[in-house]
């Protein structure tokens, strides 16, 4: 189960390992949250050289490649490390927020342990991060109902034999290619995001959101009654789920006189929760 986590606003992704019980974080969005670097890629690639030129350790060796999704949608081989490999690999970074990023790594998965005894509490956590970055309450129930359409979507199409990975990337860009007439690629560009941790759908307005929706559950519902086996009949149901959407898209786009798609982005509020941080913390 793959998850985003915040650390002092900083998008961390993760995935439960459910055998071990234990979280594994991506270790350059890790980097990027101590350093606030710019370039965490190239940062982590001179940590573990220099680390290893000055005392023999390999850092790599406290990381594993496992599947995580990027800015694009597509799941790529990423190093990633528990708790305890990340508590040595930031042995070697010189970092003011090491330790409250100790104290963060504890309390991740504290919380995970209470929430496999209590789901409910996974989206309870959920709507307080939306809430304390700024959204309003109608945006995120949105947002969370968003969120359960969209396992839906992806429980589904591991039924019917589509490969995680590219091939939901694939599917995803025609559900939204057919519902915007951008595929999300082009969707970030429009909305002027330009960081790989910025997620699209937590820069949706509410129609945009709405109509997301709708042409995910669309394309569940169609593959559902054609029982879409494989990838080319669920691609060819996600291009008719996401024109179900575009179609309702653009009849009420007639009616009311301006276009869903929007370039707004909520930027602003991740600025703003960053700057009453940081005040927090002097």
């Amino acid at each position: 189960m793959a998850n985003i986590k915040l650390f002092e606003s900083k998008k961390i992704r993760s995935i439960w390992n459910e055998k071990e019980q234990k979280w594994y974080f991506t270790v350059v969005d890790v980097i990027e949250a101590l350093t606030d670097s710019d370039k965490p890629r190239d940062y982590w690639y001179r940590l573990k050289r220099r680390e290893k030129e000055s005392s023999g350790i390999e850092l790599s060796t406290f990381c594993r490649q496992l599947k995580i999704e990027s800015s694009d949608g597509k799941k790529y081989n990423t190093e990633c490390s528990s708790a305890e490999g990340l508590l040595r690999i930031i042995q070697s970074i010189p970092s003011p927020k090491a330790e409250p990023f100790k104290r963060w790594l504890a309390k991740v998965g504290y919380e995970r342990l209470e929430e496999i005894e209590n789901p409910e509490l996974a989206q309870t956590r959920m709507r307080e991060l939306y809430r304390a970055k700024g959204y309003s309450d109608e945006w995120i129930e949105k947002r969370v109902r968003g969120i359960a359409v969209r396992d839906e979507l992806t429980n589904e199409w591991k039924k019917r034999g589509v490969k995680e990975g590219k091939e939901y990337a694939i599917l995803t860009s025609e559900i939204s290619k057919a519902t915007f007439g951008l595929i999300p690629g082009d969707y970030k560009k429009h909305k002027g995001l330009t960081k790989p941790q910025e997620n699209l759908r937590d820069h949706m307005t509410d129609l945009e959101l709405i109509f997301t929706m709708l042409g995910e559950a669309s394309t569940t519902e169609i593959a559902q009654n054609k029982n879409a086996q494989g990838f080319p009949e669920n691609e060819k149901a996600a291009i008719e789920g996401g024109t179900v959407a575009g179609n309702a898209r653009k009849e009420l786009e007639k009616k009311s006189g301006r276009k869903v798609v929007t370039n707004q982005n909520y930027k602003a509020l991740t600025e703003k929760q960053k700057r009453q941080i940081d005040k927090g913390s002097k």
